[in-house]
C-alpha cells in the first residue's frame, strides 16, 4: 500500500482561475506541476506551436547546420547512425527525410543489438570509411561514445552528434569532472555550455529543431515540418521523457494533427492496431504504437521500422506493419515468461533482501531486459537491473525509482564495467560474467535508501468530493492533457465515504463495481480495475479513496463514473 500525500503548493487558484477561464481546481493541478510564472501557464494552457524554442539557442546547432550545408552543397557521403529503440527509430527517421529534402546524399544504419550494441562503434566506423562516407551525424546516441568518435576523427571523418542523454562525467575530489568528445559539433542540451531554456527533449525531439533550424536556413517547405513533429511525439510518449514545456506541446500538437498524417506507415501501423487515428491518444502511443516499433529492434533489426515510416507504397506498408505488430505479440509472450521468472528468482534468493536488485538472467533475450527489469521494479518497488548473457561476458537493463539516480550510481561502478550509459530513471550496461555478483554487492554497498523512498507515493493533486465534480469539470481536465512523466494523470481522493452496494464483476474477476453515498446523501458509481477479489467492502463501510472522475457512455446516455485507484477502509 502506498503513501498518500497531498501537494501543498500554493498560489490564488482563483485568480488563476479567472485569468484563464478554468475551474480552479485545474489552477491548482497546473500549479502542482511547478508551472509557476505567467508565461508558463500560458505556455501549458495554451500548448501553441508557436511558443516553442528557438533551436539556434540549442549549443553548435548552428554549427551543425553550417556544415551539413557545407556537405550536401559538395555532395559529400552523409551516414545517419541511430539506435534501435522508438527514439532512435523516429530521430533516424526526421533526419533521414530533413536532409533528403535538403538535397543530400544520405543514408542511415542502425547497430545490430546483439552483434553491435548500443550506439556509435569502431565497427560501424570503419564500416562507413569503407563505403566512402564523409560525415557522419549520431541520433539518440554518441555523447558518451567518446574513445569511439575519437577514433573516427582520427580516421578523417566528420562527425556530429545529436543526443540528449546525460552528459559522462568522473568524479575527481569529489567533483564532477564532464567528459566530451572530439566532435565536430555536439548538439545535446544537458551540455554544462548550452543556453537552451529547455534540457529534457528526446533524440528526436533534438533531431527536430536541427532540421527546423536547417528548413529555416535553406528555405525549405515548411509544411513538412508537421510529419517530423508528429514523429517527435512518438518519440517523446514512446522513450518515456517528461511532458513539460517543449515537450508537452510537441506531443499535444503532434496527436492533434496526426489523423492527417502525410506519414502512410504510421498511418497504416496505427490502423493495424485497431486504432482509430482520430481518436489517437498519448495512451495509444504508449501502449500499443510505440511496441510494435521498439518490437523491430528487440527481435530483428530497427531499420525494418525505419523503413515502415519511409516507405510511400500502401501494400508493402500494410506488409510491414503486420511484421511489427507480429514481432510485437512474440515479445510479449517472451517479457510474460521471463518476467514471471526474474520474480521468483528474487523471492527465492537472497537478492530480496537487496535495496537495489541485480537479476540474473542467462537465457533471457537482452532485447527485452529493460522491461524485465521494469517489471521487477513494479513488483518489489526497488531499483532493478536485469542482466543476461551477451555475445561477449553479459548485457544489463536497469530501471529506478524516485530517489535513486541510476546513471550516477553505476558511474560509482565504472572499474566493474565494459560500458554503460542512461539516465536516472533507466540505464544499459555491460560487463564480465564475474563481476555479475561483485557489482550486485558494491551496488548495495553503495546505496542510501531509506524506507520512506522505497515506499511509492501516490500524490494526490486535490481532496475533492465526488458530489463536486461535474461533467463540465471533466471536460476542462482534458485541457490538462496529454498525460505522462512529469505531467501525470491528476490524482483526487474523499472520504467517508459509505459503501451501499459493491460485487466484483468481469471474466477475471478482478473488477470492482461500488455505489458510493457521499456527504450530501447522493449516490456515486464507482469501479476499480485490478481489483482484489479477496478483499471486497461490505455494505455500510466507511472509505476513503484515491480517484479520477470518468465518463460512462451506455447507449447514447452519458453519465458520470468514478475510477478508484485506491481505496482504504476509516
Amino acid at each position: 500500500m502506498s503513501r498518500w500525500m497531498v501537494y501543498a503548493k500554493k498560489a490564488d487558484f482563483n485568480a488563476i482561475g479567472e485569468k484563464y477561464n478554468i475551474d480552479p481546481v485545474i489552477a491548482r493541478i497546473i500549479r502542482n506541476r511547478d508551472v509557476c510564472r505567467d508565461e508558463d501557464i500560458s505556455r501549458y494552457v495554451n500548448a501553441d506551436i508557436d511558443m516553442m524554442h528557438n533551436p539556434a539557442d540549442m549549443k553548435d546547432a548552428d554549427k551543425a547546420a553550417d556544415i551539413l550545408i557545407e556537405k550536401i552543397k559538395n555532395n559529400k557521403k552523409i551516414r545517419i547512425i541511430g539506435d534501435y529503440d522508438i527514439d532512435g527509430i523516429c530521430s533516424i527517421t526526421i533526419l533521414l527525410k530533413g536532409l533528403i529534402a535538403a538535397g543530400a546524399n544520405v543514408d542511415y544504419t542502425v547497430p545490430d543489438r546483439i552483434v553491435d550494441g548500443y550506439g556509435i562503434n569502431e565497427n560501424l566506423i570503419d564500416k562507413a570509411l569503407e563505403d566512402g562516407v564523409d560525415t557522419i551525424i549520431t541520433c539518440d546516441n554518441g555523447i558518451a561514445a567518446i574513445e569511439q568518435i575519437n577514433y573516427g576523427k582520427e580516421k578523417g571523418l566528420t562527425i556530429i552528434v545529436t543526443d540528449h542523454h546525460d552528459i559522462p562525467f568522473k568524479e575527481e575530489n569529489g567533483s564532477k569532472v564532464y567528459m566530451s568528445s572530439q566532435a565536430d559539433a555536439i548538439v545535446n542540451p544537458k551540455q554544462q555550455e548550452c543556453k537552451y531554456p529547455y534540457e529534457l527533449l528526446c533524440g528526436a525531439g533534438v533531431a527536430y529543431k536541427l532540421i527546423t533550424l536547417l528548413y529555416g536556413r535553406l528555405a525549405l517547405d515548411k509544411s513538412d515540418l508537421q510529419e517530423y513533429i508528429q514523429l517527435a511525439a512518438v518519440a517523446t510518449i514512446g522513450d518515456i521523457v517528461e511532458l513539460k514545456d517543449e515537450n508537452r506541446i510537441l506531443v499535444k500538437h503532434g496527436l492533434k494533427t496526426m489523423k492527417d498524417t502525410k506519414n502512410i506507415g504510421l498511418r497504416t501501423l496505427i490502423q493495424e492496431c485497431g486504432v482509430e487515428i482520430e481518436d489517437i491518444s498519448a495512451y495509444h502511443i504508449g501502449f500499443i504504437i510505440g511496441p510494435c516499433l521498439n518490437a523491430s529492434g528487440r527481435l530483428d533489426t530497427a531499420a525494418k521500422a525505419v523503413e515502415l515510416l519511409m516507405e510511400t507504397d500502401s501494400d508493402k506498408v500494410r506488409e510491414m506493419a503486420q511484421m511489427l505488430r507480429s514481432f510485437n505479440e512474440e515479445r510479449k509472450e517472451m517479457t510474460e515468461k521471463q518476467a514471471k521468472l526474474a520474480i521468483e528468482k528474487v523471492e527465492a534468493q537472497a537478492e530480496q533482501a537487496d535495496n537495489v536488485l541485480v537479476v540474473y538472467l542467462p537465457d533471457c533475450h537482452e532485447s527485452i531486459a529493460g522491461i524485465i527489469a521494469g517489471r521487477v521494479r513494479e513488483h518489489f518497488y526497488k531499483p532493478a537491473i536485469v542482466i543476461t548473457d551477451a555475445a561477449e561476458g553479459a548485457k544489463g537493463s536497469g530501471r529506478s525509482i524516485e530517489g535513486y539516480n541510476m546513471f550516477e550510481e553505476l558511474t560509482r561502478c565504472r572499474e566493474l564495467l565494459t560500458k554503460f550509459g542512461g539516465h536516472p530513471m533507466a540505464a544499459g550496461l555491460s560487463l564480465e560474467k564475474e563481476n555479475i555478483d561483485v557489482l550486485r554487492k558494491q551496488l548495495n554497498d553503495n546505496a542510501e535508501l531509506t524506507e520512506e523512498v522505497l515506499t511509492p507515493v501516490t500524490w494526490i493533486d486535490v481532496p475533492m468530493p465526488l458530489d463536486y465534480v461535474s461533467m463540465r469539470l471533466i471536460s476542462q481536465l482534458e485541457l490538462l492533457e496529454p498525460f505522462g512523466k512529469g505531467n501525470e494523470k491528476p490524482i483526487f481522493a474523499d472520504r467517508n465515504l459509505v459503501v451501499r452496494a459493491a460485487s466484483v464483476i468481469g471474466k477475471n474477476a478482478n473488477v470492482l463495481k461500488m455505489q458510493l453515498q457521499c456527504a450530501d446523501g447522493s449516490v456515486k458509481e464507482a469501479i476499480q480495475f485490478r481489483a482484489d477479489k479477496d478483499d471486497v467492502p461490505k455494505r455500510g463501510e466507511v472509505l476513503s479513496v484515491v480517484y479520477y472522475p470518468g465518463v460512462n457512455d451506455f447507449k447514447g446516455k452519458r453519465t458520470i463514473q468514478f475510477i478508484i485507484q485506491e481505496w482504504k477502509r476509516i
